[in-house]
Parts: C-alpha cells; structure tokens; sequence
C-alpha cells in the first residue's frame, strides 16, 4: 500500500480509533500515541503483506496491544489503567493479525458501541469547560486525524503555540475529570448547540478564511463537511445535525465559482452560476426538506433554506429576495443578534431598497470591528451615491480584514 493510501485511511479511521481506546483506557495521551505508533507500524507490513480485509480493525487492534504493553511497562499506573491491563493480562486481548484476517470486530465490540465512543469524544472534545479556540483544535486533532502542524498552518499560529493550547486542553480534561460521555437528555440542547458551532466554525475558518493569502483553506472545509456527516450518522433524529450539513453543501457548491484563476473574489451576484456543484445541491436540499418535516426548525435549518433559495435562482436576477428576507424575519425571532440583522439588512436593500437597509446597518452596534460590516455598508453607501463615504467605507474594511484576497477586492472597490 502507498503512503498516499496509508493517508486516506488515516484520514477515515483515525478518530474511531482514538475513540475507542480512549473508551477502553480513559487516557488521551495513551490513545493518540498507541494510535500513531499502529500507523507507523502499517505501512511497511501492509507494503510487504497487502492491506488486510479490516484496515480499521488491524489499526485498532495493533494500537489496543501497544497500549497495553505501555501499560505494563508503567508499573506505577493505577486506577482505570490497571485495571485494563489485569483485564487484557488474563487472555482478553487476542493478536491484530488473527483479528485483522477474519475482518471483523477489532476490539470486540459491536459498531454501534464503537459509534458511541465517537460520539463521545465529540462532546469531550467540545465541552463547555474547553475554551472555543481549544474545542477546535481538539476535534480537529482528535476526531480529524489532523497533526499539531496542520492545525497551527490552518489557524497561522506557531505550531508550538498549537501543541500548548492542545496540551492545555486534554490537561483541563483530565484535570478537571471532564466525563467521556454523551450529555443526558436534558442537557443535550445545549451542549449539542456547542458541537454544532464548532463544526461551523472550522467549516468558514475553510470556505471563507479569517486571515492568510488564500481566499479558502479547502482541507478544513471538507473536514467540517466529513465531521458533520460522521455526527449526522451518529444523531440521526437531530433535525439541527442535518440542517447544518446541508447549510455547509449548499454554501459548500459555490466553491467552483468563488474566485477567479487568479484567486480574487467573486460576489454572489456575479458568480457563474453553471459552476456550482449540482451534487452538492441536490444533498443539501434533500437533507433540508427531510429536516423541514420534521416541523423543529433552527437555526441552520433557516440559514439551509436560505442558501437553498439562492441554489434555486438560475441567475442573480431571479433571486426570491421576499422569500429570503422572510426567511430572515423567522430567523430573527429564533436567534436574533447583530450578526444576523446585519445580514438581513442585505435582503432588505433588495427588497425596499438601500436607504432602509443602511438605516438598519448604521442601527447595529458591536460590529464596528468587523470589516464585514464596513463591506455591507460600503456596499450601500455606494448605490445611494455617496460616493466618499463609500470608499472611506471600503477602506476601512479593507484595513480590518486580515484575507489577502478580500482586501484586494475592498481596495478595487475603493479605487473603482
């Protein structure tokens, strides 16, 4: 097998077999570190052998047994840890290659349970007591199988930095005896709202980059669309779980179109709309409509159907601008808050024109530092004539935003 096909099972396996023997031994370190060693391990026996009928299982298994023998080499462990060693100690634990050979359960537990210890290392990874910034890095190293430089290459922080904020994290966990364990019912609300939001945050972090040259970072895009899809697979009757997937698809099909051969910025409106990804529509509205049956609308079921809106649009033109400030209405009354306003105020210029929708921008507060906000209200000042306050309005914008791409297009605008 190549390094390449030792990668792309990487990528698939990784955090089902971090979870599992973090299931097993109650130890982070310990699985992340038997984990690596297993894949090190498999690519010269599987370039000199082939790839045995369950790489998952060969992986897990072989990291199972080299857990265990650490264990035993650490006579001063104690506790859970032990106690897992007495257990594989007495015969447990049988060899990966007769496991690996018959292509079955690694560590002799059933799919469903190795989908539980998933599920809750997600929720580990993304507890209330974790920062935001480390909740990120952690899903993203622990369940995406991305390595310490990757992370910090994707955020522009010294991988350093990243490797003390993962530390900090999984010692926060272990220090503040952080349960391995899905929330109970009445609690899932909230804490699968915070699972939620971090998938989203890596997905734009992917699909429109805070800071960098590049305008995208495709790997952290298509690692929020595969995490979420794992989460959807494992909460499948969480209607919010599916309107997230889709909101990430239906944005997600733009890519083709986003940006010149050069990489600056298309807007929407001036988008070849013949490059979008058909497949990825076609998901998205597909997940979107089995969510809308089920009559519990969030907020990234709304902000789904809004994007499906523009999906259904053949040209810029044809956009339902009444359906999607309506939209925008319901989505005010669920979760209301600036952010939300600034970008209804976008469908309100389309609808009653921009006079009104400045008044709303220059309404809002706490978004003056957001060049987001500049760019909105740039953009009207520009289509009410004013044409100096516009490009201070650009500028500014283009003075916050840390996108190369973006402020290449903000200072067009300026000039233009």
């Amino acid at each position: 097998m190549t390094e390449n096909g030792i990668e792309q099972v990487y990528r698939a396996e990784y955090g089902r077999a971090v979870a599992v023997l973090v299931g097993h031994f109650g130890d982070i370190d310990l699985a992340e570190e038997a984990v690596q060693e297993a894949f090190a391990a498999a690519l010269p026996r599987w370039a000199e052998d082939g790839v045995p009928p369950s790489p998952a299982g060969w992986i897990i298994t072989t990291a199972r047994n080299r857990a265990v023998d650490r264990l035993r080499r650490e006579s001063t462990r104690s506790g859970r840890e032990a106690a897992a060693v007495r257990e594989w100690a007495a015969g447990v634990a049988v060899s990966a290659e007769s496991e690996a050979l018959a292509g079955g359960g690694a560590t002799g537990k059933r799919v469903e349970d190795m989908a539980d210890d998933q599920l809750r290392l997600i929720f580990t990874c993304c507890h209330p007591a974790l920062a935001p910034a480390a909740r990120v890095a952690l899903t993203l190293r622990l369940l995406g199988g991305l390595t310490t430089g990757e992370i910090a290459r994707a955020f522009l922080v010294p991988e350093a930095t990243m490797g003390q904020r993962l530390s900090r994290a999984k010692g926060k966990i272990r220090d503040a005896r952080i349960p391995y364990r899905v929330p109970r019912d009445e609690d899932l609300p909230d804490r699968l709202g915070a699972v939620l939001a971090v998938l989203y945050l890596i997905f734009n972090e992917g699909y429109a980059a805070s800071s960098g040259p590049g305008l995208t970072r495709d790997d952290l895009a298509g690692e929020a669309i595969r995490l979420t899809r794992l989460l959807v697979a494992l909460m499948p009757d969480e209607p919010e779980a599916r309107g997230l997937l889709a909101l990430m698809l239906l944005i997600e099909a733009r890519r083709p179109a986003r940006a010149t051969a050069e990489g600056d910025l298309v807007l929407l409106a001036d988008q070849d709309r013949t490059l979008w990804n058909r497949d990825h529509i076609t998901e998205g509205q597909a997940l979107l409509r089995d969510c809308l049956r089920r009559g519990r609308p969030g907020t990234y079921q709304l902000q789904a159907t809004i994007n499906a809106v523009h999906a259904d649009a053949a040209t810029a033109a044809a956009t339902d601008w009444p359906q999607i400030l309506q939209i925008y209405d319901h989505l005010t009354a669920v979760a209301g808050g600036p952010v939300v306003a600034l970008h209804r105020a976008v469908a309100v210029a389309e609808v009653h024109g921009p006079a009104l929708a400045l008044a709303v921008v220059d309404g809002l507060e706490g978004l003056e530092r957001h060049h987001v906000w500049h760019t909105v209200r740039a953009d009207l000042l520009r289509r009410l004539g004013r044409k100096e306050a516009a490009v201070a309005a650009y500028g500014k914008a283009a003075e916050l935003t840390a996108n190369a791409a973006e402020r290449r297009y903000l200072e067009w605008r300026a000039a233009g």
